[in-house]
C-alpha cells in the first residue's frame, strides 16, 4: 500500500497520544498521507489551538521534503544554507521538531507532526507515532 491509511493514522494517534498523556501535555497529533493531505488529526483537551495548523503543517513538511523536521533547524538559522527557507510555500514549512515520515518498503508514505509543548517533547511524541506505525507491520 504506497498511503497511510485511516486506520492506521488512529493508531498513530493513539500511540503518540499515549506518550503525551506519560509526559503531561496535551497535543495536536496530525497525520498526512503521502501528497501532504490530511488523514487525521486530534487535539487533546486543552492543548493549544495556535498547535492545530503547526501539527499538520509539520507533518505536510515532512512529507514534502521526507525528513524530520528536526533536520532542519540548523540549515535556517540566520546565515546559514536554507535561511528563510519558512517563508516559502506560503509559510507551510516547519523548521524546528515535531514532524517525521512514514516510511513503508523504503517510501514515504505519509506523516506525523505533533505540536503543543517544547520541541523535545514534541519529537518524543512523534516518535512514539512513529514506533506505533512500525509495530503495525509486525501484526
Amino acid at each position: 500500500m504506497s498511503n497511510v491509511t485511516l486506520k492506521e493514522a488512529r493508531k498513530i494517534i493513539a500511540g503518540a497520544e499515549e506518550e503525551a498523556k506519560k509526559l503531561g501535555v496535551q497535543m495536536v497529533i496530525a497525520v498526512v498521507d503521502n501528497g501532504g493531505n490530511f488523514v487525521a488529526k486530534e487535539r487533546m483537551d486543552d492543548a493549544w489551538i495556535a498547535s492545530v495548523d503547526i501539527a499538520e503543517n509539520k507533518a505536510w513538511t515532512s512529507v514534502a521534503l521526507k525528513m524530520p523536521t528536526s533536520n532542519l533547524a540548523e540549515a535556517t538559522v540566520p546565515n546559514a544554507e536554507l535561511y528563510g527557507l519558512n517563508t516559502t510555500n506560503n509559510g507551510r514549512l516547519v523548521v524546528f521538531g515535531g514532524g517525521i515520515p512514514l516510511e513503508r518498503d523504503g517510501k514515504v508514505i505519509g506523516a506525523i507532526g505533533v505540536s503543543g509543548s517544547s520541541v523535545p517533547h514534541d519529537v518524543q511524541v512523534a516518535e512514539a507515532g512513529v514506533k506505533a506505525f512500525e509495530s503495525l507491520a509486525l501484526t
